[in-house]
């Protein structure tokens, strides 16, 4: 299915059938089970390329380099990323995993928020690097890791999404 044959109508419709079915005012929902996002885990076809690419280019400190338990040889690897939340990646040697691909189910991106001046230099470092990349919205920049990885730097506050509370 293409978007030119999706009935954005209905989708429009369903999309606001479900806001008032399921959507909550903020004084009205219920506290979270969760404390937070403890790690989201990427695939690496390369640990010293990933490491140098978070670590040098984005600067997150690498944190951590351990044995996968569930793959020998495969290392867990993870990087701060602020606020106690890491970013983890395992590599998978002699396993053929393919290339990254957005798949139903499949990570679309990871969205990071960083200061605003932060978010300056960041913008000009993915340049030095000669990492392609997209300003959307003044406060956005999309861009791939080295394995393809679509990933945002985000200028908004936590719980904050193009200056509206999601949280």
């Amino acid at each position: 299915m293409t978007e030119s044959t999706v009935d954005l109508d209905a989708v429009a419709a369903a999309r606001e059938r479900i806001r008032a079915t399921h959507l909550r005012p903020t004084g009205e929902r219920p506290a979270s089970t969760a404390r937070g996002l403890h790690h989201t885990a990427l695939v690496s076809s390369d640990v010293e390329r990933t490491v140098a690419f978070y670590q040098d280019v984005l600067g997150f400190p690498l944190t951590e380099l351990i044995e996968n338990r569930d793959y020998a040889g495969s290392s867990h690897f993870f990087f701060d990323i602020g606020n106690s939340n890491l970013l983890a990646f395992f590599d998978f040697p002699g396993l053929d995993v393919g290339p990254y691909a957005e798949v139903l189910g499949g990570l679309h991106h990871v969205a990071i928020s960083v200061d605003p001046e932060r978010w300056e230099a960041l913008r000009g470092r993915l340049t030095a690097a000669g990492v392609d990349h997209e300003v959307h919205s003044g406060v956005s920049i999309y861009f791939r890791d080295p394995d393809g990885a679509r990933l945002e730097l985000i200028a908004d506050p936590l719980g904050e999404m193009y200056g509206e509370h999601v949280l």
